[in-house]
């Protein structure tokens, strides 16, 4: 029975240390890149989880999985902007995922009445006309936008723009005799966590250093002298 007894707790004990195994977070951007509070951010997990990003961040525990996060954020009880993003758990760690948030395009479109043997009537279809042109035109340039940065998101790449702070992580790493981790430098520079992690992203693809899974963090490496 004590041998039984012991077998079970182990279980339990295996079991919820598996639980909860990584962390998924992030910042909520607008299409101009600036932090968006108080949206509301929701993961299918089971139970679902949600919270209000306050100072535009969030954060989930989750075990492994394949999960769907939605964020959206609400003026006056009326839907302003969404969106939705898929992502894969499939080992202990943590998973960076921003998210950007695209305007309601129904919302503030009125309906544009046309009166039949009205002078103006034409004038209105024509009003009309040029009204959907630009939203529909203003739809295709977000979404070329976001495409575009989601591509880099996903390559690890980013823009010549961050040099500057791509050199000052390089510098703290030699200072460290070559070998520092990532949270260390994070302490060093104040930048987001995601910044960081494009940023050391773009040094590991041209070779320049090296990142290792330790525990939760990393440890980054200095290959080769720049």
């Amino acid at each position: 029975m004590k041998i039984a007894s012991l077998i079970h707790i182990f279980l339990i004990i295996a079991f919820s240390s598996n639980v909860l195994a990584s962390t998924i977070h992030g910042n909520v951007y607008d299409l101009s890149l600036k932090k968006v509070p108080n949206a509301r951010v929701e993961i299918d997990t089971t139970p679902k989880q949600f919270v209000i990003a306050q100072n535009g961040s969030y954060i989930f525990n989750v075990p492994y999985g394949s999960y769907m996060i939605k964020a959206k954020l609400l003026e006056r009880n009326e839907l302003v902007a969404s969106v939705e993003e898929n992502i894969t758990v499939k080992q202990d760690g943590d998973y960076v995922l921003d998210l950007i948030l695209f305007p309601n395009v129904e919302q503030g479109v009125d309906d544009i009445e046309v009166n039949v043997g009205d002078d103006l009537a034409f004038n209105d279809i024509t009003n009309s006309f040029w009204i959907y042109a630009v939203v529909l035109f203003a739809l295709a340039a977000a979404f070329g936008f976001y495409f575009s940065y989601r591509k880099k998101v996903v390559s690890g790449r980013i823009s010549s723009e961050n040099n500057a702070e791509i050199d000052a992580i390089i510098e703290i790493i030699k200072r460290e005799d070559g070998r520092i981790t990532q949270k260390d430098i994070r302490k060093e520079i104040p930048l987001s966590e995601a910044k960081i992690s494009l940023m050391i992203a773009e040094l590991e693809h041209k070779g320049v250093v090296e990142k290792i899974k330790k525990g939760r963090g990393n440890i980054i490496i200095l290959k080769k002298k720049v």
